[in-house]
């Protein structure tokens, strides 16, 4: 799936997929993952933090190291061991014991005989402008342990070895792929691991509210109201709307809103008229669709059709 989501020619169609709200949710924010580090750091080494405020990761690739993010951990990275930083905060990295010799970032097959630690960290960005609420519903830091992560993180971290130790062509292409895939399974083990601590995106992962996202998400033009949304659950209006509100914090009505706006956005991006997009996402009024749209985005529905609103991340 995050193989074709940043290829210029590769449309999403969110009303397509059958039975995946979050699948539709990821595609629409189109991440790309940038690496900044892939290498073996040797000597008396020290990382810091790459850029404040930047959606990032590190994965430890070989050996094992120490991580300090002040108020939150401090501790030691096994080899395998991820963390994510939705907003990146101040941390440090460095040996478990102290080293000898200047700090060096080596290739890998170079410093097969050196003590030292594989890293490899990578930026994630955003196309879209959603992508705030997802990153607003998880934690300052979180970590993926290796033998935690049902193998999944195992099976990557062999492709990215494999791939550092035999570069080749389209190698930084398949290494940055990695990299989504790492990312987005580690969003998915943490929002299925604490469903009470990620705000909306535990709608996703319930049982029976699930059904009803993912029809609202395959008819968002369709005219919703909390007995017809309620229904696709099979709950009462009543205990849907409360137990909606306990799960996620937002009411239906909140979170049909939103997601209509994700569309549209997305659907403007791509070319299509206020007018198109307004029908598209269930409103029967071009002036009121736009109202809402800037309400949701701060910026004229017009302006994004016309690519007038910079980069989103």
């Amino acid at each position: 799936m995050l193989c074709t989501m940043n290829h210029k020619n590769a449309r999403y169609n969110a009303l397509e997929s059958k039975n995946d709200a979050f699948s539709q949710v990821l595609q629409l924010l189109k991440l790309d993952v940038a690496i900044y580090h892939n290498a073996k750091v040797c000597g008396n080494w020290r990382i810091d933090e790459h850029s404040i405020g930047a959606t990032c990761f590190h994965i430890v690739t070989e050996s094992r190291c120490s991580l300090d993010v002040p108020g939150h951990f401090n501790g030691v990275l096994e080899c395998g061991d991820l963390v994510i930083f939705p907003r990146e905060l101040t941390h440090d990295m460095q040996p478990i014991t102290a080293l000898s010799g200047e700090q060096q970032h080596l290739d890998y097959n170079a410093a097969a005989l050196m003590e030292g630690t594989g890293l490899l960290c990578g930026e994630v960005r955003f196309q879209h402008k959603g992508y705030r609420y997802l990153l607003g519903a998880l934690p300052p830091v979180f970590i993926i342990r290796c033998h935690e992560s049902m193998g999944w993180l195992k099976s990557l971290l062999d492709m990215i070895v494999l791939e550092n130790h035999q570069t080749g062509a389209a190698s930084k292409v398949i290494l940055n792929r990695l990299s989504e895939l790492l990312f987005t399974y580690a969003v998915r083990q943490h929002l299925t691991a604490n469903p009470k601590e990620v705000g909306f995106l535990a709608l996703y992962g319930h049982p029976r509210l699930a059904d009803a996202i993912n029809a609202v998400h395959q008819a968002p033009e369709k005219d919703w109201t909390l007995e017809k949304v309620a229904e696709q659950a099979a709950f009462s209006r009543s205990s849907f709307a409360g137990t909606f509100k306990k799960v996620s914090g937002w009411t239906v009505g909140q979170y049909l809103n939103w997601w209509r706006m994700q569309l549209a956005w997305s659907l403007l991006s791509e070319g299509n008229s206020v007018l198109q997009v307004a029908t598209k996402v269930g409103y029967k009024s071009e002036s009121a669709f736009s109202r809402a749209f800037k309400n949701e985005f701060l910026i004229s529905a017009g302006k994004v059709r016309r690519g007038e609103e910079g980069r989103a991340a």
